[in-house]
C-alpha cells in the first residue's frame, strides 16, 4: 500500500489502499484546500516526478525539491561531530538525498518549526535508524503520519546538544518552535526561524503571521511573545524558510527593530 502526500501542503499520510478524503492541515484556518481539490500523491510516483537538490545556503547544506513542491520549503542540516540536526522537513526522502546526508555524518535527529513543515519527517527518521523528532506536544493534533520516532516534547526550551537548543516561541501555532545554533555564523550564532519570523524579501526585517496565505496578522502579545524568548539568545544570522530567505549579519538587531516595527504597525 502507498504512502501519500497531500499535494497543497505536502503533508504525508499512513500507507493505505486508497487516498485520504481530506488532509486536516488543508482544512485549518492557517492553510486551505487546493483551489482543484483536495488532492495526494502515492510516495512512489511522487519520487519519479521530483528530485532533491541540495546546496549551500549561507554555510549550511539546504535540501529542497525540483521541482518546487507544496509549500516550497527548504530543510537545513546543522552538522556537529556525531551527526546532523535536521531543521524542518521536506515532503520527500529519496535514496540520492539520504546517501549525500548519509556522506555528511547522517542525521541524529530532526526539528520541526511547526505542522506545515512536517513532511516526510517519517521516511528521513527511518532511513537513519529512526533517530528522534521533535515536533511540539501543542501540536501533535497535527501529525498526518504518527511513528515512533515523534517525540512530542513539552516546555519552552529543549536543548539537542551543548550547541543546538530548541525555544517554543507559539505565534503561527500554539508549539511553534525556533533553533538558537550557538556556533553558527562563525560562532556568533544563528537563529532558524522557519516563517514563525519570516525573512521579508528585504532580508533586512523579519515579520509575523499567525496565516500567511489567509492574511491573518498575529497580535501583540503572541508578537511580544516571541521577542522575550529570543532576546536573552546571541545571534548574528536568520535563517528563514525559504532559499536565500535569510538575513546574513547584525540579524538580532534585525529582529529587534522588526518587532518594534511591527508593534507600531499593528498598535
Amino acid at each position: 500500500m502507498p504512502f501519500w502526500t497531500c499535494f497543497q501542503c505536502g503533508a504525508q499520510f499512513p500507507d493505505t489502499t486508497v487516498p485520504p478524503t481530506a488532509c486536516k492541515i488543508c482544512n485549518e484556518e492557517r492553510q486551505f484546500v487546493n483551489w482543484k481539490g483536495q488532492g495526494f500523491l502515492a510516495r512512489d510516483e511522487f519520487a519519479q516526478r521530483n528530485q532533491i537538490i541540495w546546496r549551500d545556503d549561507d554555510g549550511l547544506t539546504g535540501l529542497g525539491l525540483e521541482p518546487s513542491f507544496a509549500i516550497g520549503q527548504r530543510a537545513l542540516l546543522v552538522r556537529e561531530p556525531d551527526g546532523c540536526v535536521m531543521w524542518d522537513c521536506i515532503p520527500l526522502a529519496t535514496d540520492a538525498a539520504i546517501a549525500h546526508v548519509r556522506s555528511l555524518g547522517g542525521l541524529k535527529a530532526i526539528a520541526v518549526s511547526h505542522p506545515h513543515f512536517y513532511g516526510a519527517v517519517a521516511d528521513w527518521s527511518a532511513a537513519f535508524g529512526n533517530v528522534p523528532v521533535y515536533l511540539h506536544g501543542d501540536d501533535r493534533g497535527f501529525v498526518t503520519r504518527p511513528h515512533p520516532a515523534i517525540v512530542p516534547w513539552t516546555g519552552d526550551r529543549l536543548a539537542i546538544s551543548d550547541d543546538i537548543l530548541l525555544l517554543r516561541t507559539g505565534g503561527h501555532f500554539a508549539g511553534a518552535t525556533i533553533l538558537h545554533w550557538r556556533k553558527g555564523a562563525g560562532g556568533k550564532g544563528a537563529l532558524l526561524t522557519g516563517d514563525i519570523a519570516m525573512v521579508a524579501m528585504d532580508r533586512r526585517h523579519v515579520s509575523f503571521m499567525y496565516s500567511y496565505p489567509n492574511y491573518i496578522p498575529l497580535g501583540a502579545a503572541a508578537v511580544r511573545r516571541i521577542a522575550d524568548a529570543v532576546a536573552p539568545l546571541a545571534f548574528d544570522r536568520i535563517y528563514g524558510a525559504w532559499w536565500q530567505k535569510n538575513i546574513a549579519d547584525d540579524a538580532k538587531a534585525a529582529f529587534d527593530r522588526s518587532v518594534r516595527r511591527y508593534l507600531q504597525a499593528i498598535a
